[in-house]
């Protein structure tokens, strides 16, 4: 009679490559959700530092949510590159967002563009406080309503190469790179009333279907030009060597992008039209 040793056998070995191969997967599923994580936190961050009031921590809040933006952009590609894309991890990413993206930069605008003037105490200084408030409530509701718009339905239509709506870190992005490029807060009740009217137009564009370029189509495991590489490298050395100017260039040049494209298309649909 013989009895079969290599089953047990066997099985012993396959279960810690099981255990193993399930604790891989776990720490898989982990990565992206770290990133998220940092994110979250760099918003905290933010926020405690513009309580400080100081415009050395202005600073540093808007240093704060331009690293959040890294990570968040680094939580999906992650994500995608591993598989591990899940609805718990788009809607962790997307409370995260609202704080880093939307509360952040609302109290950011409103303390460095508005809050400095409060000192004067005056009638219409109150009435700009109060137009602060209502601005950076209004910018925040259209964050909260870009992400969940964009957790329904996702990427503007005909393909992944094109967000609808103004993408909320390009328009947190916006405020930290002006308050990161100028430091100081505003004094002069004319210019605070032209920041608000950015932080409108900023809300507006994230609610709106304006198309905005995503950059989801550009493959960074293929092979790339040289000339590529080279500009790459220039851009980061940019970003660290003078990052005050060129942060505010790409903040802005991607902001007018897709109100280029739109009038473009816009124009074009109406030279068509007249021709049909």
């Amino acid at each position: 009679m013989e009895f079969n040793s290599i089953d047990p056998i066997g099985h012993e070995e396959e279960s810690p490559r099981l255990f193993r191969s399930h604790r891989l997967r776990r720490g898989i599923y982990i990565l992206p959700s770290m990133f998220t994580v940092a994110n979250l936190l760099c918003g905290y961050y933010a926020i405690l530092a513009i309580f400080e009031g100081k415009p050395e921590y202005f600073d540093k809040a808007a240093c704060a949510i331009g690293f959040a933006i890294l990570f968040d952009s680094l939580d999906g590609r992650v994500a995608r590159a591993m598989g591990t894309n899940s609805e718990f991890g788009k809607q962790f990413d997307s409370l995260a967002d609202v704080v880093s993206f939307g509360m952040a930069p609302a109290f950011l605008a409103y303390a460095w563009g508005v809050r400095a003037l409060a000192s004067a105490n005056t009638p219409d200084v109150l009435h700009l406080t109060q137009l602060g408030w209502l601005v950076g409530s209004f910018y925040l509701g259209c964050c909260a309503w870009r992400l969940a718009r964009f957790n329904i339905q996702g990427m503007a239509p005909g393909g992944s190469r094109f967000f609808a709506g103004m993408p909320t870190p390009a328009a947190a992005g916006m405020i930290a790179s002006v308050v990161h490029a100028f430091k100081n807060p505003v004094q002069d009740g004319r210019v605070s009333i032209v920041w608000l009217s950015l932080v409108v137009l900023l809300g507006l564009l994230m609610s709106s279907t304006v198309r905005y370029y995503s950059f989801k189509d550009f493959q960074w495991t293929r092979r790339q030009p040289s000339l590529a590489i080279i500009l790459l490298v220039l851009l980061i050395g940019s970003i660290v060597l003078f990052s005050q100017i060129t942060l505010i260039l790409i903040a802005s040049v991607y902001l007018i992008q897709g109100i280029t494209l739109l009038v473009v298309r816009t124009v074009r649909h109406r030279m068509a039209s007249r021709h049909a």
